[in-house]
């Protein structure tokens, strides 16, 4: 690949996407960000790719940029991201997370995009109690957030356009995604959030007991298995995650163990639509991508730490 192939990157701006776009414009690829900024940051984007500040639920605008550049691949990351708000608000999440992927499927049809990476998510997709830990692709869907429900819409939009338009397409699901450039303000992003208030010596809150499992995996981690679906696993699902759970207290003593932090947890009450345990099987990403995790949940943890306080 070379710049030639231009890969457009929705919610660039964000957490994950801009480190993909770090890593596309590494591998001599032209990068096109597109972001709104609701909770992306210019700070994120590397100068060196262009940035186009649209809404994907504004068709319009949208195929201004799909229509000057032609992009070889999409890389579909736009999203409302937190399940909690997608239950305070599940009309919104709508608008943004199945009104945004149909216009991005619509485009990327009409101009002839040879394939769409889907950022869909394992962590919500699977319900509240399946039947096989760590949970392989194969578990019949059961999201109970309108935001596990966006995106498992999502997915069978794909598969719609790829049966009816010839659209070439890889979904992955990924685990609860953490490093540097996540957001410390927002809602989703435990580890973030606690990394900011720990350094700051302030007081931590855990939302319920604490014993909510969730399967951990680093950003950098997550890019690499981007890279490799742009040219792999064609019409499959792909869990991307770790295959082992930590509870949120476990996240407490790791980050407290790396900052020297000396306040004891505040248990608060538990959030809405929060899961007990999420954990994936990552075998079939192994398979057929040729992926699997490169950094332990101590080294991602260390190097969060140490970009939180460089940056925060």
């Amino acid at each position: 690949m070379d710049q030639k192939t231009k890969v457009i990157v929705t919610g660039g701006a964000g957490f994950i996407g801009s480190n993909i776009v770090d890593a596309l414009l590494e591998r001599g690829m032209t990068p096109i960000v597109i972001d709104n900024l609701s909770t992306g940051n210019m700070k994120n984007v590397n100068k060196s790719a262009a940035m186009y500040r649209q809404d994907i639920r504004d068709i319009n605008g949208l195929e201004e940029i799909f229509k000057v550049y032609k992009p070889t691949y999409v890389l579909h990351l736009a999203a409302q991201i937190s399940v909690s708000r997608s239950v305070r608000e599940p009309i919104y999440d709508e608008e943004v997370n199945i009104k945004g992927i149909l216009n991005v499927l619509e485009l990327s049809s009409k101009y002839g995009v040879e394939k769409l990476v889907f950022s869909s998510s394992g962590g919500v997709m699977y319900g509240d109690d399946p039947e096989i830990f760590p949970t392989p692709e194969r578990v019949c869907p059961d999201p109970v957030s309108p935001y596990g429900i966006a995106k498992l819409s999502g997915e069978k939009y794909l598969n719609f356009y790829s049966k009816e338009k010839g659209l070439r397409y890889t979904i992955l699901r990924y685990g609860n995604v953490y490093g540097p450039r996540q957001s410390p303000d927002g809602e989703a992003g435990v580890i973030a959030i606690f990394a900011k208030k720990m350094l700051k010596g302030a007081p931590v809150t855990i939302n319920g007991d604490g014993e909510y499992i969730r399967d951990y995996i680093y950003v950098r981690d997550v890019v690499e298995a981007n890279l490799l679906a742009l040219e792999k696993g064609d019409g499959e699902i792909f869990n991307i995650g770790t295959a082992v759970g930590k509870s949120v207290n476990d996240v407490f003593n790791a980050l407290k163990e790396h900052i020297d932090y000396d306040l004891d947890p505040i248990y608060g009450p538990p959030r809405p639509g929060d899961l007990r345990k999420s954990v994936l099987d990552i075998s079939h990403a192994q398979e057929i991508l040729g992926w699997k995790p490169a950094y332990s949940f101590k080294d991602g943890v260390g190097k969060t730490v140490e970009f939180f306080r460089k940056n925060v």
